[in-house]
């Protein structure tokens, strides 16, 4: 039997790993059962941690000014389709309160409008909408490719799964966050004169918040691993209830530009209120960060332990071996298959999946090889996966000619998202399923 040995990448502890892990065994069950997932977690081990709890960290200075570190220039290109969608990973309301300032200047200034005596505010009726939402319509349903009878694409034979365990995850969040949305509509919009479009970014708002509480109350947990096409067939299963298309109204038509202005006002003062809390902020980030310095100088031990994987794996189940590794894990594997002191014989297939092994090869920055020496004749195939809006994911075709196949997948997801979906992404299983050795 075929072995797929999941190593995972940077900033990856127990919990995470875990879902993760359980994500690649179902989507590479529907496509190959006759394959068998095995573990390789090195982040308890062999991860990076404070070890003197922080000491290293400045402590902040009553005296310090707030000023002089706002970030300069323009954070996202007004052109780029996933403008909104950065904007609501900063802040899931913020295009909900732009609709507001909006709404009221497209009357003529934020004066209230007035109504007769007994009649509803029409915006308390789409805040009663709001809270009535539910998932129970997109839960346990066929997947919309399977609806329309395109039953060739990735979302009818394996994206219905995706779709239901986001579902899942979200939820036990779907309450508060719709909640909050409900009460941002009131406090902001009551009163005003009825405006086109909030069905939308109302929906998008929703899910922006369910999201983020997914991930925890301070983003403790890895980002959730998310693909675009399931966002946007649960957004637009929101949107539908509450009335709306998603393309409608003078907001919608705007939310690119109002997504880039917001963002940059959002982002500006982040920097200095950052030396407020550094402290919190460096330990959350010394996973993510810290594994990678670590690894450059003690990655000796994370090799082994895909090592030790590997041959467990070659024993327990008898086949050969696959290499899935993510991000720094696959720049690990590729440094344990370049070494022939090291290189377990039994890998007959590497997939590098949103990896920078590439990129550290032409900054002459891997362990084993050297930029300009060819990989040797040992090294299996690899394949390797990214995507164009993962800034943490590079090619190899051109890096090693003829010895490294690139696919590109589109999770639609903006970055830094992008890079830990990949295996939310049904495509992906589909592509490899073939060529998996048997």
């Amino acid at each position: 039997m075929t072995s797929v040995v999941f190593v995972h990448g940077t900033g990856v502890r127990a919990k995470p790993y875990d879902k993760s892990l359980a994500r690649v065994v179902k989507g590479l069950g529907r496509v190959r059962p006759d394959v068998r997932v095995v573990r390789c977690f090195w982040g308890e081990e062999h991860g990076a941690s404070l070890g003197l709890g922080g000491a290293s960290v400045p402590p902040r200075a009553k005296s310090r000014g707030v000023g002089g570190d706002d970030l300069p220039g323009q954070v996202l290109d007004e052109d780029d389709p996933l403008a909104v969608w950065a904007l609501l990973e900063v802040d899931p309301l913020a295009e909900l309160r732009e609709f507001a300032e909006a709404a009221k200047a497209r009357r003529g200034g934020g004066a209230r409008a007035g109504f007769a005596p007994g009649r509803q505010d029409p915006w308390q009726t789409v805040a009663d909408k709001v809270r009535g939402l539910s998932l129970a319509a997109v839960a346990g349903g066929e997947s919309p490719a399977a609806a329309t009878g395109d039953a060739g694409s990735p979302a009818a034979t394996g994206g219905r799964a995706s779709l239901d365990e986001l579902v899942s995850d979200l939820a036990p969040h779907l309450g508060p966050a719709t909640g909050r949305v409900a009460h941002e509509i009131s406090r902001a919009l009551g009163g005003t004169a009825p405006a086109d479009g909030i069905e939308a970014i109302a929906a998008r708002a929703v899910y922006a918040l369910a999201v983020q509480r997914a991930e925890g109350p301070h983003g403790d947990d890895e980002p959730l691993a998310v693909d675009g096409a399931d966002r946007d067939t649960l957004v637009g299963a929101l949107t539908g209830q509450l009335g709306g298309t998603g393309r409608g109204g003078f907001a919608a038509r705007a939310a690119k530009g109002v997504a880039v202005r917001a963002l940059n006002s959002y982002l500006s003062p982040l920097s200095s209120l950052a030396h407020s809390f550094r402290g919190g902020i460096t330990s959350k980030l010394v996973p993510a960060s810290g594994d990678i310095l670590r690894y450059q100088v003690r990655g000796a031990g994370v090799r082994a332990a895909i090592r030790a994987a590997v041959r467990e794996a070659a024993e327990d189940g008898g086949g050969p071996v696959v290499l899935l590794a993510h991000s720094l894990g696959g720049i690990a594997c590729v440094d344990l298959l370049a070494d022939p002191t090291e290189r377990p014989p039994e890998v007959e297939l590497l997939v590098t999946v949103g990896s920078q092994a590439p990129f550290l090869y032409e900054l002459d920055a891997l362990t084993a090889l050297r930029r300009g020496e060819p990989l040797p004749g040992t090294f299996p195939r690899w394949i390797n996966v990214y995507d164009e809006q993962d800034l943490l994911g590079f090619v190899g075709e051109k890096v090693f000619p003829d010895r490294v196949t690139d696919w590109r997948v589109t999770t639609r997801q903006p970055f830094p998202r992008a890079h830990t979906s990949y295996f939310a992404h049904q495509r992906l299983y589909e592509l490899l399923a073939p060529e998996l050795p048997k």
